[in-house]
């Protein structure tokens, strides 16, 4: 089957037709397209009758209908091949009906499978990034670090920290003692010793985006080969939360390897496929899944976590899951109008203005007159404000995951006289923080909270990933603020929180716009579903009852 073919196909009827605008559809140089032609005809797809002189127009007759065959070829490939086989092609540019008929012949291929191993494919509409923890400041790669990795502690949404690699600790004055569990092994077979976690943590503590989070601490020593020593400059309340956190999972990394402690390791991952297999040698309990593979789908894939048994579409329940919420915030340090407070309170004041109608760019969401903490953070009002002047369009930055939502912004700023110009950036530019990501005044964020929302909040004011972090160390009167954080015992957080908060919504640098949910749709025979890291599920924990007969 030929992409190209199939695109030429779907764009140009039988009739005249010039070469050169077939170069175009196809974006290829106009030696590539004489041999596609010849190579077409050649097949008995088509008959190509070259235009001779000033004024002849050259001719496309199609033979046979391609995209019927085409449809037909993968339907067996579907059904005979691997689903990472299958899946590259519905990438290409079928037609709606096409589409229709072999997504939903794709969908069989995905789900519960149970034959010498208990198997889950899942639709993955993203490569993962990356799979380690230092790197993974996307949901999708945080999500599969939490499951391949573990950490010394881990720590609830309600704040509560629990051993994990660790079975117990000392606080003393300002210093903390760590005790490991005994034969931990990695997915190489080899065993947790206290050197490889404080080369971990050292690692992690001299890292550019972490290095702000880890300033207090001022030593890290293997006291014994299960005994480790974190030395402190000055107090720091946080730092077994810290402790719970994606990035400081603890690997073994070799030259060409990574190695986890998790219920699962990484078998193959790739740009079509990646496969997590259960790992035997667990410390805790065994997943109940033998593997799980992430097989790469089209962007309009609709997403069901379903078993092979289950074949009806009724037969799903949707779970809720927190998908986080959406900020605008503004790069107070960019010399630019966005530095005076009254262009940013009018920007804020037209956000307010129209805030109530992001429902409709997108259904998952809904309009976050509030802050950031769910449950903590108060409805606020914005006063009318008059419109300062603007000598030159702001910077918007645009991302191909907030398109929708950031052209909707251009509109209504543009529509209360401010001009505005767009420039895109890559998602994966945004995520780097590099030097482009840096140009605009305003943009669009997202964040999902990890866990537990006060650390998280405090992390997505601090941790060198966030768009936020910059800005607000910046801004002298916020900086003043985070100093406190280290002396507030953690359970005071919530206040100091909601302090910082205020300042920056009062003084327009975040601006609340959306919360966001999603219902992921799990088939009726899956078992023990439960959300965990970011809102995604736990692998480790999800089962299917056998069919058993008797």
């Amino acid at each position: 089957m030929d992409k190209h073919l199939l695109t030429l196909w779907k764009a140009i009827s039988s009739g005249p037709i010039k070469q050169i605008e077939i170069a175009d559809l196809l974006q290829i140089s106009s030696k590539q397209t004489t041999r596609y032609i010849q190579k077409w005809s050649t097949d008995c797809w088509l008959t190509f009758t070259s235009g001779r002189g000033r004024g002849n127009i050259s001719n496309l007759h199609w033979l046979k209908n391609v995209e019927a065959i085409f449809e037909d070829n993968l339907m067996k490939i579907i059904d005979e091949q691997p689903v990472e086989i299958s899946s590259k092609y519905l990438l290409w540019d079928w037609s709606t009906d096409s589409k229709l008929r072999l997504l939903k012949k794709f969908s069989s291929k995905f789900g519960y499978v149970q034959s010498t191993k208990d198997k889950l494919i899942v639709p993955r509409k993203n490569p993962f990034l990356t799979i380690h923890p230092l790197e993974a400041a996307d949901v999708h790669s945080a999500n599969i670090v939490a499951t391949i990795f573990n950490r010394l502690v881990s720590i609830d949404e309600n704040g509560v920290v629990s051993p994990e690699l660790s079975h117990s600790w000392d606080l003393q004055n300002n210093r903390i003692r760590i005790y490991l569990k005994k034969d931990i092994k990695f997915h190489d077979g080899s065993v947790l010793t206290a050197d490889i976690v404080v080369n971990c943590l050292e690692k992690l503590q001299n890292h550019p985006f972490y290095q702000n989070l880890w300033k207090p601490v001022k030593k890290i020593v293997a006291v014994t080969s299960l005994v480790i020593d974190i030395n402190f400059s000055c107090s720091c309340s946080y730092f077994l939360q810290m402790l719970g956190s994606i990035n400081a999972s603890i690997y073994k990394e070799t030259e060409n390897h990574l190695y986890g402690t998790g219920s699962f390791y990484v078998q193959e991952n790739n740009e079509q496929k990646t496969v997590i297999l259960a790992f035997k040698d667990y410390y805790g309990e065994r997943a109940l899944l033998d593997a799980v593979e992430f097989v790469q789908v089209p962007k309009d894939y609709d997403v069901v976590y379903r078993s092979s048994v289950v074949k009806k579409d009724d037969q799903t329940f949707a779970v809720d899951s927190d998908s986080g919420f959406g900020v605008v915030l503004m790069n107070t340090y960019r010399n630019t109008a966005i530095q005076q407070k009254e262009v940013r309170d009018y920007i804020h004041y037209i956000i307010s203005k129209y805030r109530h109608e992001i429902s409709q760019v997108d259904c998952r969401y809904s309009p976050n007159h509030q802050g950031c903490l769910i449950g903590q953070s108060k409805i606020y009002k914005i006063p009318k404000v008059k419109k300062p002047e603007f000598t030159k369009p702001l910077v918007l930055k645009i991302v191909n995951y907030t398109e929708n939502t950031t052209l909707w912004l251009k509109d209504i700023l543009q529509k209360e006289g401010i001009p505005i110009e767009l420039k895109w950036v890559s998602f994966k530019d945004t995520i780097g923080k590099t030097s482009d990501n840096e140009q605009v005044d305003l943009f669009i964020h997202g964040e999902v909270f990890e866990m537990n929302q006060n650390f998280s909040f405090f992390s997505f004011l601090q941790n060198g990933h966030s768009s936020l972090a910059e800005i607000v160390n910046r801004e002298v009167n916020i900086r003043d603020h985070l100093t406190e954080y280290s002396n507030t015992p953690f359970q005071d957080w919530t206040d100091l929180n909601l302090t910082i908060e205020k300042t920056l919504i009062e003084n327009s640098i975040l601006i609340p716009l959306y919360y966001s949910k999603r219902q992921i749709p799990f088939s009726a025979d899956l078992m023990n579903i439960n959300m965990k890291h970011f809102g995604y599920v736990d692998f480790s924990k999800l089962w299917v009852r056998p069919e058993i007969r008797e």
